[in-house]
């Protein structure tokens, strides 16, 4: 399965299925007002996630996303040696926008310093990236206000003249943001959040209609379409995840959506993680779904949908039933 990355002035031919490479950054954190919070996966094992990363290849994936936050660098010299001399094969996207420190791990926002460091920022992801040249460079800062993000597509702009970057997007779910960007000539994407829970159809339709791919984060909603999590489930303290208390009603509920799913999501052999990204293949022929994946195993289960391909519409539709019917129930029961 193959998709276009960007618009038909400008093509870049990827995997219909790319890898999410947040994960394998492992720990680090975001500096807010009561300090750094942990905003990583956990714990990683390095020499697990180059294999990773290699099986995903194997596989037949060939678009890899990942952003100078996660690890605070970590992520990019991971992926940078892993994919070695096979970086020819792939389409690498990762993200600027933030201010990071590599010893510590650390990073702090700071809208007001893009533009000033946005070269420099490039230049550190390429050197990490240990390439000549970003695919698909993409702001990280969703919430910046539309008008401060003008300059910043100019920038970008100068920065595909000059080789650095073949194209640039936005990762942001808000649309008014996202239109900014939409008019430069060289935007090809928006990445924003795309799953059975949230179904962000702004932004699908304004992807559709200006000609760009939706590069979809959270495809399994962190993992909870994968079904592998009960009640009982925790996560570690340096899990970004740590806060969900699968006992609270909310996440309770999405629990059973789950489990309403699973013989929706499962026919055809499927696995209920592969489902749920037929589910976004089926939902637009702009979609990307990136899930993240830390192991062999986890990358080998998620490329194995691009075998079955998206839902057909009656399992499409079957799914979308399934969510709005336990939705209802569960508001009835909250009244």
């Amino acid at each position: 399965m193959k998709r276009r990355l960007g618009r038909a002035n400008n093509p870049i031919e990827v995997s219909a299925l790319g890898m999410g490479c947040w994960a394998i950054g492992g720990p680090w954190s975001i500096l807010r007002d009561e300090g750094p919070t942990p905003a990583g996966w956990g714990d990683v094992d390095d020499a697990e996630s180059i294999r990773a990363v290699q099986a995903a290849l194997d596989a037949g994936i060939t678009f890899f996303d990942t952003a100078a936050n996660y690890g605070c660098g970590h992520s990019e010299r991971i992926l940078g040696k892993a994919l070695g001399d096979r970086r020819k094969d792939v389409v690498i996207a990762t993200k600027f926008g933030h201010v990071i420190d590599e010893e510590t791990r650390i990073m702090r926002g700071d809208d007001d310093a893009i533009v000033a460091n946005l070269r420099r920022d490039c230049e550190n992801s390429l050197r990490r990236l240990n390439t000549d040249v970003i695919d698909l460079y993409q702001l990280h800062a969703a919430n910046l206000d539309p008008g401060k993000a003008v300059p910043v597509r100019e920038l970008l702009e100068e920065l595909v003249v000059e080789g650095k970057i073949r194209a640039y997007g936005w990762s942001t779910d808000h649309v008014d943001r996202a239109e900014v960007f939409v008019e430069g000539e060289s935007c090809a994407s928006i990445q924003f959040s795309l799953n059975l829970f949230n179904d962000n159809s702004e932004i699908v339709s304004l992807c559709e209609a200006n000609d760009l791919a939706c590069v979809n984060k959270k495809p399994l909603a962190s993992g909870i379409l994968t079904g592998k999590f009960t009640v009982d489930s925790t996560f570690p303290e340096n899990d970004m995840r740590r806060a969900i208390d699968f006992k609270d009603p909310q996440w309770a509920g999405t629990l059973k959506m789950v489990d309403g799913l699973r013989d929706a999501l499962t026919s055809g052999g499927r696995t209920l993680a592969q489902g749920a990204l037929a589910w976004i293949w089926a939902r637009s022929d702009r979609t990307i779904p990136i899930p993240g994946a830390r192991s062999e195993k986890q990358v080998r289960e998620n490329a194995g949908a691009m075998a079955h391909g998206p839902l057909t519409s009656a399992e499409f539709e079957e799914a979308n039933r399934i969510v709005a019917e336990i939705r209802e129930e569960l508001a009835g029961e909250a009244d």
